[in-house]
């Protein structure tokens, strides 16, 4: 068996088996949108939910709510715009401000998501995060552990009908 070298690594790799951690948590994410049939990917949901929670935002600041760099925020917001969930007008006291809000179709994604979809994905990530205690590597790897024993779409409660 060949040697997990991000894992073996420790801290001169942490930045790789966050991502990993991090990648394996969307796909996981991804599977509970597909299975609720909403047609968006997972990292599009904290947009929706930025918008929601502050009303219209320009897109420096959907960036800098979500913590990603401006032309990745222009890049979604653009799928998000396609896809109908927002809109983009300029903004009432400044024109050359635009603003992103939510699109009744988009309220209503987020409606249903927070209803349906949210607490499922919130309470499987609590339940691998659960037994989590130590030192940060160890904790890591309980993650990692835990996700090939069980996918989150496997450790969420039962949908509710």
């Amino acid at each position: 068996m060949v040697e997990d070298i991000v894992r073996t690594s420790g801290f001169l790799t942490l930045g790789s088996r966050l991502r990993r951690i991090g990648e394996r948590l969307q796909a996981d994410t991804q599977q509970f949108i597909e299975e609720a049939g909403l047609g968006i990917q997972a990292g599009q949901y904290p947009f929706l939910a930025a918008i929601d929670g502050a009303g219209p935002l320009t897109i420096g600041e959907l960036a800098q709510s979500v913590g990603i760099t401006q032309p990745g925020a222009t890049r979604t917001i653009g799928q998000l715009l396609k896809l109908g969930f927002v809109d983009m007008q300029p903004a009432p006291d400044d024109q050359r401000r635009r603003l992103v809000s939510l699109t009744e179709k988009g309220k209503e994604l987020v409606d249903f998501s927070r209803a349906e979809v949210w607490p499922r994905i919130a309470a499987a990530v609590a339940d691998l995060c659960g037994s989590l205690d130590g030192p940060l590597l160890d904790q890591l790897a309980t993650m990692e552990d835990g996700l090939a024993t069980a996918s989150l779409i496997r450790r969420a409660p039962p949908k509710e009908t």
